[in-house]
């Protein structure tokens, strides 16, 4: 019956949306099965979702498939992600284990809270172009770790393919064509950059041009060969210690062969009858998902008009990004309140929340900090799910559109700029306009703070849907609306992806808005107080869905229905 009374809704509020949204099936380019069925792979980029099921063609399952897309969205999505980066991965494995997987960058030893200050003030460019932008990657051994874990191939068989792909040339895409020419003059700062992505007159290289990467194709293959060594106490790591002391960078080699990937205890919480496991901190998706969530158990959601419903939404995304500034940070360096994830602290956050208007002069609540239960103290997204249950959230990222535009030479790889997710000083705000406290500051050998959200869902003990998202903080905002009208409102995931969108992240005091909302909507959350800013278009998720004993892979249709306009 929800889910009828929804669609209904949807038919009447949305029509602009859905007509504007091409019809989506699981036969589509980015989001497809294998050709038995049982192996299901939803990426951003066709390219990546063909070669990771070509490998389960050749035996690999669920985890084979997360590995090769997620080397091949290194060659054709270098903008989003790349071994140069890091990641979060969420694995269940066919035997019911699940692992938290912690790739994310780390500082450098030498790092330190005043690192971007040039003559007593804040140079914010520093954390974001160049040298002092990059932290230590940590997708390479995360994903070995992964493949490892639960993989039938093996990791060199999972990396060849993205090798060939980037020795023989992938098609720009629109995308990339876009983000190519809106960096265009930080990249040509790196020679090495520009000599990939600019041609010889300095010009971005215009979609569909044949991209090849031969650089990039021979440190694959090495890594191939020679496996994580090869990156982290190896030439990979030897080249790039030498580039950043010629360049007054931080990195050393030292820092490189000290880089450890950590297991780390998801966030486990329950919703509409499902049991969901998230990503924990440095993470903070898994935390505030659940968060949310929590809040909004606490009004009868079915009763709501739709502008009630997203004004709720909206003001338990303020509260909880409030806590964000405050409370989370990498929990090896800061303590994190388990507290923030309970359904009675849940309940006092949704006692503030007045239905009729916003919330003013909201900080961050005290949640008790339980000291034996603080959490494990020791934008591109992948999903992909097999029939034997073996089922993969990776959430990847170089953060900026080509991270910090460094490409050390010779090697293709692009460089993150993940050090400007720390709170590089205090009420300075990042790249995304984020704030935050000494729970995220600059320390030596410490990881940002991140809003990526791999998510698993279980039903019964049983895994039914893997997802995740790309843009900045917007990961946060859009797993907790795909939840909710997933698992609350019944819809198909394609429905509520297509849905139009909101985030709210307390600072700034603003609520984003996608344009294709009603204007009805729009009207009604400014009465009720809301500041909004309407927004083209907001983030990118893939998931899948297993629903009457199939699996059902979909990809955001605002980057398919981009990308297939623009040709």
């Amino acid at each position: 019956m929800k889910h009828i009374l929804f669609g209904l809704i949807v038919c009447l509020g949305f029509a602009a949306t859905t007509q504007a949204q091409p019809a989506f099936d699981t036969a589509n380019a980015y989001a497809r099965t294998s050709a038995n069925g049982r192996t299901a792979v939803a990426t951003v980029n066709p390219h990546a979702t063909r070669l990771a099921l070509e490998v389960v063609d050749k035996g690999g399952n669920a985890i084979d498939a997360a590995l090769t897309a997620a080397f091949a969205l290194g060659v054709v999505d270098a903008h989003n992600s790349g071994i140069g980066g890091g990641c979060f991965i969420l694995v269940r494995l066919a035997s019911g284990d699940i692992y938290a997987i912690d790739g994310r960058e780390m500082a450098p030893a030498a790092a330190h809270p005043d690192m971007y200050v040039v003559d007593g003030k804040v140079d914010t460019e520093l954390s974001r172009t160049g040298p002092l932008a990059v932290g230590i990657p940590g997708s390479v051994a995360a994903l070995h770790r992964l493949s490892q874990l639960g993989g039938k191939l093996s990791f060199k068989d999972t990396l060849l393919p993205a090798a060939q792909l980037a020795e023989a040339g992938a098609p720009v895409s629109p995308n990339m064509a876009r983000r190519i020419a809106a960096t265009a003059d930080r990249l040509a700062q790196f020679p090495a950059a520009a000599a990939i992505f600019l041609d010889e007159q300095g010009a971005p290289l215009p979609a569909d041009y044949r991209l090849q990467q031969k650089d990039l194709a021979r440190t694959y293959r090495r890594l191939a060969a020679e496996g994580p060594d090869y990156f982290y106490r190896g030439d990979f790591a030897r080249q790039t210690a030498q580039w950043m002391k010629a360049h007054s960078g931080l990195i050393t080699f030292a820092d490189f062969a000290n880089y450890k990937i950590h297991l780390r205890e998801p966030v486990v919480s329950t919703f509409a009858g499902h049991t969901l496991y998230g990503f924990p901190p440095p993470s903070s998706g898994g935390t505030h998902v659940a968060q949310i969530l929590n809040i909004l158990e606490n009004f009868d959601l079915d009763k709501l008009t739709l502008e009630d419903r997203y004004h709720l939404v909206a003001e338990a995304m303020k509260f909880a990004f409030a806590d964000r500034a405050h409370w989370l940070g990498d929990p090896d360096f800061s303590p994190v309140p388990a507290g923030l994830t309970n359904k009675h602290y849940a309940q006092q956050i949704a006692s503030r929340i007045d239905l009729a208007q916003v919330t003013k002069n909201i900080t961050h609540g005290n949640p008790d900090v339980d000291v034996e239960a603080l959490m494990n103290k020791h934008t591109t997204h992948i999903a992909t799910a097999d029939m034997e249950g073996n089922w993969v959230a990776i959430t990847s990222t170089v953060n900026t559109s080509f991270g910090s535009k460094v490409v050390i030479p010779g090697t293709g790889v692009v460089l993150n700029n993940q050090m400007d997710d720390f709170s590089i000083q205090p009420g300075v705000a990042n790249a995304f306009g984020l704030v935050g406290s000494e729970a995220n500051s600059v320390q030596s050998r410490k990881r940002p703070l991140s809003s990526m959200s791999p998510t698993l869902v279980l039903k019964d003990g049983q895994p039914v849907m893997t997802l995740g998202a790309a843009g900045g903080p917007t990961i946060v905002s859009q797993v907790l609306l795909t939840l909710l009208h997933t698992l609350h409102y019944q819809l198909p995931p394609q429905e509520a992806l297509a849905l139009p969108r909101i985030h709210q992240q307390w600072s700034l005091n603003r609520l984003y808005v996608e344009s294709a909302m009603p204007e009805t909507i729009q009207r009604a959350l400014r009465e009720k107080g809301h500041d909004l800013q309407l927004w083209p278009s907001m983030g990118a998720t893939q998931l899948i869905e297993l629903r009457d004993g199939k699996l059902h892979p979909v990809s955001e249709p605002r980057v398919v229905s981009f990308e297939t306009q623009q040709k």
